[in-house]
């Protein structure tokens, strides 16, 4: 039986407990603020893994979990 897990990204909770905008952490990430938009409402179906890492270097982050979450899949 194979389970099936979603990739939850936690962008928006970040830059919240931060108290910043996207508008901010693209300025900071050197990424397009469409690009960080896109991500945060979860409408990128296929993400960069440099754009990743990029979000993570401005927000300080050590640990990728702070980012990322896998929940299991409910049918």
């Amino acid at each position: 039986m194979n389970k099936k897990y979603i990739v939850k990204l936690k962008i928006r909770e970040a830059i919240e407990e931060r108290g910043i905008t996207q508008k901010k952490l693209a300025e900071m990430s050197g990424l397009r603020e469409l690009t960080i938009s896109d991500i945060v409402r979860g409408t990128r179906t296929v993400i960069n893994f440099e754009h990743l890492s990029k979000i993570a270097e401005a927000l300080e982050i050590d640990n990728i979990t702070e980012l990322i979450d896998f929940e299991h899949a409910h049918k």
